[in-house]
Parts: C-alpha cells; structure tokens; sequence
C-alpha cells in the first residue's frame, strides 16, 4: 500500500507525535495532583476551581495516554507490515484519513460502526 519512503516519513511523524504527547505528560503532572484542601490557604471557590482544574488535566492525562497506545500500536503495525489496512475488516484505510491521523487503525466504514 505504502512503499518504503511514505513508510519512513509516517513513522518519522508518529514518533513526534509519541514524543511530543510524551513531553507534554511531564509537564501536566502537576496540574492533575492532589488539591489542598486547608481552608486557611484556600477559599471555597478557588478549591472548587482546583479541583475542576485537577479533573479537565487527569482527563487529558487519559486521552494522551490512549493516543500514545494508539502510536505505539501504529508503530507496531509498521513493523509487521500490516500499517494502512483495518483492523476490523483487512480492508485499506484510505490515505486521507491516515493523512489527518496517522494512528488510525480502522477504516471509516468500521470507525462509524463502532460508534454506534
């Protein structure tokens, strides 16, 4: 589907990808730790506030994490030479939808089905 030169520049990609999800956890580790919860130090709001804040960045945390499986997942299709046909069907995934997510491991037809 893929010859070897589109192959490297799509691995190329997901490995920023992978790194740059990578970078931005460290960075985010902090935001999603534990709320202080001294009256004295913090009012009321500004708790709630933190702990809204705390729970938008573990959300985050999970959807970077579930992007990094679906990287390293793509990584390992790459390797066995199976990267661009879906999962579900064996069908190709079209270039289009690789074009905007590289990581993607099912056509649209199995992507819609899934949905719902």
């Amino acid at each position: 589907m893929f010859d070897k030169d589109e192959i490297s520049v799509i691995k190329a990609r997901l490995l920023q990808l992978q790194q740059e999800l990578q970078g931005l956890k460290a960075s985010a580790d902090e935001a999603s730790g534990v709320v202080e919860l001294d009256q004295t130090a913090v009012g009321r709001l500004s708790r709630m506030d933190a702990l809204q804040g705390q729970a938008m960045s573990q959300e985050a945390g999970r959807r970077r994490q579930l992007q990094l499986q679906k990287i390293a997942s793509a990584l390992r299709r790459i390797d066995n030479g199976d990267y661009g046909f879906c999962l579900s069907c064996d069908e190709p995934v079209a270039p289009e939808r690789l074009a905007l997510d590289p990581a993607a491991s099912l056509c649209i037809g199995c992507a819609h089905r899934n949905e719902q």
